[in-house]
C-alpha cells in the first residue's frame, strides 16, 4: 500500500530517533586537504570503525571521526537539507553524467526480461531508480507486474520520491511503495526474509554507519538467486584524472552546494564521504564476505565490478545462492 503524504509527516517528527542518515560538521577546504594530504588523498577505509579512548566505537563522517551513535544523526540532518535539491547535487557531483549512470545501471540489470519481479529499492528515497525499473520494465518487456518498494531512512527523501511519483502512471497501484526504514536493520515483520528478487541501492551505501551489516541485511531480504546491484562513488585510478577529479571535488563542488543550495557544509561532507568508501577491490571481498557469489576480484568483464569514468562511479554485483 502507498503511503499518502500526510502519512508521511508524522515520519519526520519520529525520525530522530529511527532514521540512519546524516548531517554535517564544517570542514574548510585546507582541513579537508590537511587531512587528505596525511594519506596521499585517500584515507584507510580499513580504519572506518576503530576504539575510542573509552571503549566506544568511531567511525568516519567526511575525514571526521565520530562515535558510530552519532553518525546516523548527522547523516540525517545532511539529508534532510539536501532533499529538495538531490537532482541538483547529483548533478553538480558528476557534471550530470548520473543519469547516464542510473539508466546504464538499470539496463545491465535488465528488470522484466525474465518476467515479472519483485524489487526493493534501498536509500532510494526520491524514486529516480524505483522509477527506471519500472520504466524499464514496461518498455522494453511489456511488464506491468513489476513492482519496488522503495525503502529510505529519511522521510524528507520518501516525500521528495512520492511526489515525482505522483506525476507518473504507477501512483497509487501495486508496482510502487514507499517504506521508511533503516537499511542495517529492517525489520523482519516488513520485510520478510528470501522476499525480493533485486536489491538496488544507489550512491547510498556509503552514508550508513555499517556496510557489512547493510551486506547482512540485502543477502536475508533477497531470494536465492536474487541479485544485489550496487551503484557508488568509487575509486579513481589514473593518477592525472584522480588529480584533477580532486581538484574539481574539493574546489568547485562544495562551492556549487553554495550558490545552488545554500548548503556548502552538507556537499562538503558528500564530498568527504566518497573519499573515504573502500576501493573497489576491498567493497568487492565485503560483498562477498557477506555470502554473495560474485565474478572474479577484478574490473571489467567476469570481474566483480565494472568501473564508470575510470572509476568515477562503479557498479558492484553478486547474487545469493
Amino acid at each position: 500500500m502507498h503511503r499518502s503524504l500526510r502519512q508521511l509527516r508524522p515520519l519526520v517528527s519520529s525520525s530522530k530517533s529511527r532514521l540512519c542518515s546524516v548531517s554535517a560538521v564544517r570542514h574548510n577546504h585546507q582541513d579537508a586537504q590537511t587531512t587528505a594530504s596525511t594519506s596521499a588523498g585517500h584515507a584507510n577505509p580499513a580504519a572506518n570503525v576503530n576504539s575510542g579512548e573509552q571503549g566506544s566505537r568511531v567511525t568516519h563522517f567526511g575525514f571526521k571521526t565520530v562515535p558510530e551513535e552519532q553518525k546516523e544523526n548527522l547523516v540525517r540532518n545532511v539529508f534532510e537539507s539536501v532533499a529538495s535539491s538531490y537532482d541538483v547535487m547529483n548533478d553538480a557531483m558528476s557534471l550530470g553524467v548520473h543519469r547516464l549512470w542510473k539508466d546504464d545501471f538499470v539496463a545491465r540489470l535488465k528488470p522484466g526480461a525474465r518476467g515479472p519481479m519483485r524489487c526493493i529499492d534501498v536509500a532510494g528515497g526520491t524514486g529516480d531508480i524505483a522509477l527506471r525499473i519500472l520504466d524499464f520494465a514496461r518498455e522494453k518487456y511489456a511488464d506491468r507486474e513489476t513492482s519496488v518498494d522503495v525503502v529510505d531512512i529519511n522521510a524528507e527523501m520518501l516525500k521528495e520520491g512520492y511526489k515525482r511519483f505522483k506525476k507518473t502512471m504507477y501512483h497509487n497501484t501495486p508496482q510502487v511503495a514507499f517504506k521508511q526504514a533503516n537499511a542495517q536493520a529492517m525489520p523482519e515483520s516488513e520485510f520478510p526474509s528470501n522476499t525480493y528478487d533485486l536489491y538496488t541501492i544507489a550512491f547510498g551505501i556509503r552514508n550508513c554507519t555499517s556496510i557489512p551489516d547493510v551486506l547482512k541485511e540485502a543477502y536475508r531480504v533477497l531470494k536465492p538467486g536474487g541479485t544485489f546491484a550496487c551503484l557508488e562513488f568509487s575509486r579513481v585510478n589514473n593518477p592525472l584524472l584522480s588529480t584533477l577529479y580532486d581538484q574539481y571535488s574539493f574546489s568547485i563542488i562544495p562551492l556549487l552546494g553554495t550558490i545552488l543550495a545554500g548548503d556548502r557544509e552538507s556537499y562538503q561532507y558528500l564530498v568527504e564521504s566518497i573519499r573515504k568508501f573502500p576501493p573497489q577491490p576491498e567493497f568487492a571481498k565485503m560483498i562477498a564476505d557477506a555470502g554473495f557469489t560474485t565474478g572474479a576480484m577484478h574490473e571489467g568483464k567476469g570481474g566483480a565490478w565494472t568501473d564508470l569514468w575510470g572509476g568515477i562511479a562503479s557498479i558492484h554485483t553478486g547474487v545469493k545462492i
